[in-house]
């Protein structure tokens, strides 16, 4: 269908006036279809899909035509848009002034002669599916793959072949939307003389001098005939900086550079990542004032960081390292990766953003991958980062494919790139950025079963594009954070190699994407001991009071219509179970709403403890090298976040509700840890710390029967030094000893627990080893666990008493938002008390009535 949008608008007139350069075009426009015959109120920022949605029908249109009198003078009118989704016709006035094929740059149209007192703005938009078809079919000389999804993603073909969202087109965890409209803002700019196109700075700090300098760049548009000269004055007060620069803008010459050095007398505090210190901002403002009365005043926040991305020898292994420091300290980076937080993305409010960041931080996590088949995010989500602390590995938008490299295609991602790079390189968040997501695995592992003699070929587009292309961009526009041309990589090795590397996937260099469903999760040797791993996970359900919005009673069971549709993962839902069985039951309860309740919540339980398995065995590696591979630097597990309500890799539901993973998230990636694990009969518990300073440290273990509330038997460790950032074993014992001690302990009668204290009333979460699989615990009987709910401020307080020991323990609230403290947690203690922080005004009365209790012995 070829839809369009349309508005009518004023530039001038009795209570229309355009009083200052910019007039935005945000608000109420028509949708209609190609032959008329529908039309129908929509919003820009917005798309096609909302408008229809929101009457009912899916398809859609925009119109307004507020009254104008006499038409200003201004020397030159410009229509400019920050964002069209995707292919579009322009008409102004009924004149096509040009057309946008890249969701990810923004446009600017000379409109000058062409302003009236009334004017139409009609864009007319060609279907993204339809447009992607026709250019892989204009591509005749080779096939650029590949050709289409795999069936279960139910979507749509060719989305290598235009800049666009390429999960629009469906992923294996989302569906297919390949929305069109006007997604970010539009609007009029009236100038006489002249006009900032763009300010972006950067500031950079000099190891020789040991001073930073901020560099800011300007692009005017000149429209005086002779040239304008005037002045830039800088201020950053509390750096008790303020330079005065003299300035002359030539019609040819729109670029003004401007180099703001700090005194190295002054102390500049850094930005830091989150568990690491400050994020210190400075305010900074630059007035321009300029011949013929002309002021411009910008104003920002600027923040001071260094990152070096360290690929060096180790001792003791071959390879290089492949970690970040930050301000010279070397970080391990805990953290997910995101996608785009909805299909439609005017749906992605700053609330939304706001309470999906603060469920990172509350995680204990310090950095978020933003992947590259989404969108480069909103410049919200990067000053949320800024602020919270969050460090972002941002992808360029290319994912799971090969591109074509034609010089319409090229020129399109050089202007989406240089247009990316200048918005957003003043983020210190953004700590690198990296050309695509798995292209160089797929070259190298040959997904799309290439024929060899053509191989050559799409190596050459492949470096075309991330090298050639992409990379220099980044070189000639941003010095001030590292470039890698995929991910997973071999980082310089790669490089080395030509740029697509035999074997992408090794554990000696660069990051590491690892995914195995069908091996047992609890087994830490399956897992890489990599020096990064930048993608790993498992797939749950998410909870009933989410599926419940978009589904009904027919589709509440793991085998219905409902369940296989929204399951865009190959033999996803089968997999789950395959997992949860070789350790748990599957519920066994006969009620069939109750057992998919139960499903759901034993599909959670497997997730989280499978990920917790592999995150602490990447925790524990930082600091070893075992048989040449280790001195691992980061985890970032596959997904936080879900676009729709539907089985994924996230650890926060659609709309933010938080999964049994993200309680284990916020335990597994606490500042200070204890892992335990079993090498060989042996049972080991390493110390974590990501702490900043050493600390003597005591190790607490206590054994219990499943079948008692009381510990079997206790120790207590001497003091051990657990040094900062670094992972240390701590406690070592054969489990039959270990069993010996504690008598009448069997591994199926017997639970581990264990928690570290310091010297400083520090303490790290209580984590726990299980000895046996649970399906073949001995002694496990059904808890009964009781509720008190208070309120206290603006908290609520759940004071709960169980009969029994409880593994996962899982309250739930339903709908209502919010988070609690903890949450899966093993129940070894006859009372716990647990807070609920809501995030919107709920009552204690509401969640008692909405309040439910589920630990591993309910379900069966």
């Amino acid at each position: 269908m070829h839809l369009y949008l349309l508005t009518l608008l004023a530039l001038s007139g009795a209570g229309c006036v355009v009083a200052g350069p910019s007039h935005s075009l945000r608000g109420s426009w028509w949708v209609s279809n190609g032959n008329g015959s529908l039309e129908l109120p929509g919003t820009v920022p917005g798309c096609v899909h909302s408008a229809l949605y929101q009457r009912g029908l899916i398809q859609v249109g925009l119109a307004a035509t507020p009254p104008c009198g006499p038409r200003l003078e201004w020397q030159k009118v410009k229509l400019i848009f920050d964002g069209v989704d995707t292919v579009a016709e322009i008409q102004f006035n009924n004149v096509t002034i040009g057309k946008t094929d890249n969701m990810f740059t923004g446009y600017s149209f000379d409109i000058t002669d062409l302003v009236r007192d009334a004017n139409s703005l009609k864009l007319r938009f060609q279907s993204a599916v339809q447009y992607a078809e026709l250019q892989n079919k204009a591509h005749t000389r080779y096939p650029v793959p590949p050709a289409c999804p795999p069936k279960e993603q139910k979507g749509e073909c060719h989305v290598n072949f235009i800049r666009k969202e390429q999960c629009s087109f469906s992923w294996d965890w989302g569906p297919s939307f390949p929305s069109q409209g006007i997604w970010k803002d539009v609007r009029i700019e009236a100038y006489n003389i002249s006009h900032l196109n763009h300010l972006t700075f950067l500031p950079i700090y000099d190891n020789t001098s040991q001073e930073w300098t901020v560099e800011i760049e300007a692009s005017f548009d000149v429209v005086s005939s002779k040239p304008v000269g005037g002045q830039a004055i800088v201020a950053i007060p509390k750096l008790q900086t303020q330079q005065t620069y003299n300035i002359e803008l030539q019609q040819r010459q729109r670029t003004v550079k401007l180099l703001v050095k700090i005194s190295k007398e002054i102390a500049v505090e850094p930005w830091w990542p989150r568990g690491h210190g400050n994020q210190t901002g400075y305010n900074m403002t630059i007035h321009f004032v300029l011949d013929g009365g002309l002021s411009i005043e910008k104003s920002a926040k600027v923040y001071f960081r260094t990152v070096q991305l360290v690929e060096e020898p180790i001792k003791d292994s071959p390879g290089l390292s492949f970690y970040f420091k930050i301000n010279g300290l070397p970080i391990f980076l805990k953290g997910s990766n995101w996608i785009p937080a909805d299909s439609f993305q005017e749906k992605v409010t700053p609330e939304l953003l706001q309470l999906l960041l603060q469920s990172v931080v509350d995680a204990n996590m310090n950095t978020l991958r933003v992947w590259g088949g989404g969108v480069y995010e909103q410049d919200e989500f990067y000053e949320l980062c800024n602020e919270l602390g969050i460090m972002v590995w941002q992808d360029f938008m290319f994912a799971c494919a090969l591109y074509p490299t034609e010089q319409s295609f090229m020129e399109s991602v050089r202007a989406e790139v240089t247009y990316q790079i200048r918005r957003l390189k003043s983020h210190p968040s953004i700590i690198i950025w990296s050309g695509n997501n798995e292209n160089e695995v797929a070259l190298s592992v040959d997904w799309f079963h290439i024929n060899p003699s053509d191989l050559k070929t799409y190596i050459d587009d492949y470096v075309t594009l991330y090298v050639s292309n992409i990379r220099e961009i980044v070189l000639q526009e941003d010095k001030s954070r590292p470039f890698i041309a995929s991910s997973p990589t071999n980082g310089v090795k790669t490089m080395a190699e030509g740029w697509v590397s035999k074997d992408p996937y090794s554990n000696l260099y660069g990051d590491v994407h690892f995914y195995d469903y069908l091996s047992d999760c609890w087994d830490w040797k399956v897992f890489p001991k990599a020096r990064l791993v930048s993608e790993y996970g498992y797939q749950s359900w998410p909870s009933f009071s989410t599926l419940e919005k978009v589904s009904s009673k027919e589709d509440w069971s793991y085998s219905s219509h409902f369940s296989l549709h929204r399951q865009h993962h190959g033999d996803g839902n089968d997999e789950m179970l395959q997992q949860a069985q070789l350790h748990f039951t599957l519920p066994q309860r006969t009620d069939p709403l109750r057992k998919f309740k139960d499903t759901i919540y034993l599909t959670q339980v497997m997730q989280a403890q499978c990920v917790k398995s592999e995150t602490e065995f990447y925790m524990r590696s930082r600091s070893e090298v075992v048989n040449g591979e280790g001195r691992t630097m980061g985890a970032l597990y596959w997904q936080l976040n879900d676009i729709w309500q539907a089985p994924s890799w996230a650890s926060l539901e659609y709309g933010g509700k938080w999964k049994m993973l993200h309680y284990f998230a916020r335990r597994f990636f606490a500042p200070l840890l204890p892992v335990g694990f079993e090498d060989r009969g042996v049972f080991y518990v390493y110390g974590v710390s990501d702490l900043h300073r050493d600390y003597n440290t005591r190790l607490t273990v206590r054994v219990y029967t499943w079948s008692s509330l009381k510990p079997v038997c206790s120790l207590v460790t001497s003091h051990a030094v657990l040094k900062a950032g670094e992972a240390t074993i701590l406690y070592k014992k054969p489990v039959p000893k270990l069993l010996e001690r504690c008598k009448g302990c069997t591994r199926e009668t017997c639970v581990v627990s264990f928690h570290l204290s310091t010297d400083s009333d520090l303490f790290s979460p209580t984590n726990y080893h299980f000895l046996s699989s649970l399906k073949d615990a001995k002694g496990l009987v059904k808890a009964n666990i009781t509720v008190n709910i208070s309120q206290k401020g603006d908290l609520f307080v759940f004071d709960l008493k169980t009969s029994a020991i409880a593994p996962f323990v899982w309250l739930d609230v339903g709908s209502i938002p919010g988070r609690f403290s903890d949450n899966g947690f093993l129940m070894t203690k006859k009372m716990h008390s647990v807070l609920f922080h809501p995030w919107k005004l709920t009552s204690k009365r509401e969640l008692q009535q909405a309040f439910s209790v589920t630990s591993l012995t309910d379900i069966y």
